[in-house]
């Protein structure tokens, strides 16, 4: 669970609530014609936007907002220099025992491609194929939660325009001002709501995690090629610690 998105969510949501809480109650922001209207036209636009099969993937990745599966530098490299200290000593066909024992599957399939005695060259462009499709995906993901952000604020403006409308038609009955001022204040407040505190955070923590995820399979590929050339540990294990900041870089050698 990621902490910072948990903290957010709970602190964003959490102080609009008491805000509206203190403010005079929960019901007076309970309109479901403006719900209606931000909710479904969002989604409506979205679709039209973009086919259903990228909308139903973008609401599956979801879950990588609050769950981070990515492994730490530290333990990548580590693994790697266990990998490389096997591999001179036993020589590259001694990390078929381990390849079974992985489960990522972008590490798996780049040790048993150098166990199987593909080229440097060959390995590299496999991997790097792979890294560069996975950044398509996820920011295809990430690209349509900024779409409904954007949306989400003009369906408000929608609905604002609605109750304007509907309110300037019934002057003459004061009873029914009020519900058509609710309906064009309250399509605006859940639109801007829906960008602000839900899309677009959840687009920019997707670009996040993106970010990441293509960093550790970059460090995994150079490891991988650094095995397949058998170069010494010590070289593997600088040419991995260079995609990180300084402050990240332990060394496991004395």
């Amino acid at each position: 669970m990621d902490i910072a998105t948990l903290l957010g969510t709970v602190s964003a949501f959490g102080l609009v609530l008491i805000a509206i809480v203190m403010g005079g109650g929960l019901s007076l922001f309970i309109n479901v014609p403006s719900l209606m209207i931000v909710v479904g036209g969002t989604l409506g636009a979205t679709m039209i936007n973009y086919p259903l099969k990228d909308l139903l993937g973008a609401l599956r990745v979801v879950k990588n907002v609050f769950l981070s599966k990515t492994a730490s530098v530290e333990k990548i490299v580590e693994q790697f220099v266990g990998f490389g200290n096997k591999s001179r000593r036993e020589g590259i066909l001694s990390l078929e025992e381990d390849v079974k024992n992985i489960e990522d599957v972008f590490l798996k399939k780049g040790l048993q491609l150098s166990v199987d005695g593909l080229e440097p060259g060959s390995i590299q462009n496999i991997l790097e194929t792979e890294i560069e499709f996975l950044r398509e995906r996820h920011q295809l993901g990430a690209e349509i939660f900024s779409t409904m952000g954007t949306f989400a604020p003009a369906l408000g403006m929608i609905g604002t325009l609605i109750g304007l409308v509907q309110m300037l038609q019934s002057m003459d009955d004061p009873s029914t001002i009020g519900p058509a001022m609710a309906v064009a204040l309250l399509t605006t407040f859940y639109g801007s709501l829906i960008a602000n505190l839900v899309c677009m955070p959840i687009a920019g923590k997707l670009k996040t995690r993106s970010k990441e995820e293509a960093l550790a399979k970059e460090m995994i590929t150079e490891g991988v090629i650094s095995l397949t050339k058998g170069e010494n540990p010590r070289i593997l294990e600088q040419k991995m610690l260079a995609f990180v900041s300084p402050s990240q870089r332990q060394t496991h050698f004395k």
